[in-house]
């Protein structure tokens, strides 16, 4: 079994020393979703929303996430991001909205949790600016979808 990387000998929680490890391109890929009413999709896909425009704020929302990620999560180092992108889709058979999120570096640690970051809070953009019309979206599974460069290697979920 794999040792947790963030508890030293002592278990203290610990920032990882990466200053050894090798810089590579790395990239991660998560997906998110937000299920909501077919009537709140529809303000969303006509753009007849009160607040503007849902999918232009979620994205930026997201990529803002990413490139703050390190000041969010406490163990996270800052990374200098290459790209982030956050493409959300709208789905009417499953009244829902698809998000993925990637994030690309060239460093010596990787961008899984910028990558979670930035699918994580365009999910909740997209709630804060639909919530006066519905409560009862559903924030969906927030995954990891794949994970390219570093020591690892590749990992694509199955």
């Amino acid at each position: 079994m794999s040792k947790l990387t963030h508890i030293n000998d002592k278990g203290d929680a610990v920032m990882v020393d990466v200053s050894a490890k090798q810089a590579t391109v790395r990239e991660a890929r998560v997906s998110a979703q937000v299920s909501m009413l077919p009537e709140t999709l529809k303000l969303i896909i006509e753009g007849n929303h009160k607040k503007g425009d849902v999918l232009a704020t979620a994205r930026i929302a997201g990529i803002q996430a990413a490139k703050r990620c390190w000041e969010l999560i406490p163990l996270c180092h800052p990374l200098q991001l290459s790209s982030v992108t956050v493409e959300l889709t709208t789905d009417e058979t499953d009244n829902s909205v698809h998000i993925l999120a990637t994030c690309k570096t060239v460093g010596p640690t990787g961008v899984e949790m910028e990558a979670l970051t930035a699918a994580s809070v365009a999910a909740l953009t997209i709630y804060d600016m639909c919530k006066a019309v519905d409560r009862g979206m559903v924030i969906g599974e927030i995954a990891l979808l794949e994970k390219k460069g570093g020591k690892s290697g590749h990992w694509k979920r199955k």
